[in-house]
């Protein structure tokens, strides 16, 4: 390599480690570790299921037919 690119190469490697971002420590408890965990196991079942962001149809259907008003033919 030649001088150029070493220097170069220098720069792109100072940039990088300058935008390295380290993780902060976990500094939570056990009572709030499990508690985390607790609520995540119960969102990633609603993500299971696949019924989950629909509203459960009725038990009796014939409550919805009543409710729909009949179609009129127009006489052509």
């Amino acid at each position: 390599m030649d001088k150029r690119l070493i220097k170069r190469h220098k720069r792109q490697v100072a940039r990088a480690k300058q935008r390295v971002k380290l993780s902060e420590p976990d500094v939570r408890t056990p009572e709030q570790l499990a508690a985390a965990r607790e609520a995540s196991r119960a969102v990633s079942s609603l993500r299971n299921d696949p019924h989950a962001n629909f509203s459960r149809p009725s038990a009796n259907p014939a409550e919805h037919a009543e409710d729909t008003p009949t179609k009129v033919d127009k006489g052509s």
